[in-house]
């Protein structure tokens, strides 16, 4: 195959994102800037780590595989209620059927021992929220770029 012919082929592939975010604004934001990039059906939001691992290990009210289904990368806030993101980052990385799927946090914190800790963990990408809506925007598009573009995920 020529380089010419690989330049030519297309990888993208529609993903699949779930979001772990507990606060409302966020949330609603997130997924405002996602719509430019995505279909709404292809951004999924939960509230907290223990309502991830629930949608994660298809637990009730996440069982329905076609209502809830299994996420090509999740985005991760790291202060949550109930279960927070190290903890649900910790679950899915020692989880057989779950390691696998690319974990983003993505979190209002800089703070350099989040960020050394998490990717020590096995996140894929430490993302500080950004503070304007369109910065938002583009760190969305960015995403949805090397995710379903760029990069072959696992099935």
């Amino acid at each position: 195959m020529f380089v010419k012919d690989f330049m030519l082929m297309s990888f993208e592939k529609p993903i699949q994102i779930l979001v772990a975010e507990d606060d409302e604004d966020d949330k609603l934001l997130i997924l405002k800037a996602f719509e430019r990039t995505l279909p709404k059906e292809k951004v999924t939001c939960v509230d907290d780590g223990e309502a991830l691992l629930k949608y994660l290990k298809r637990i009730a009210p996440y069982n329905d595989l076609l209502k809830y289904p299994r996420p090509d990368i999740i985005l991760l806030d790291l202060n949550m209620p109930r279960v927070g993101g190290k903890e649900a980052l910790a679950e899915i990385k020692s989880c057989e059927d779950l390691k696998s799927i690319p974990v983003i946090i993505f979190t209002t914190s800089s703070n350099v021992d989040d960020i050394q800790i998490t990717y020590k963990m096995g996140s894929s990408s430490f993302i500080t929220k950004p503070g304007s809506f369109e910065e938002l925007v583009k760190v969305t598009e960015e995403i949805e770029n090397y995710w379903s573009k760029t990069v072959l995920l696992p099935d």
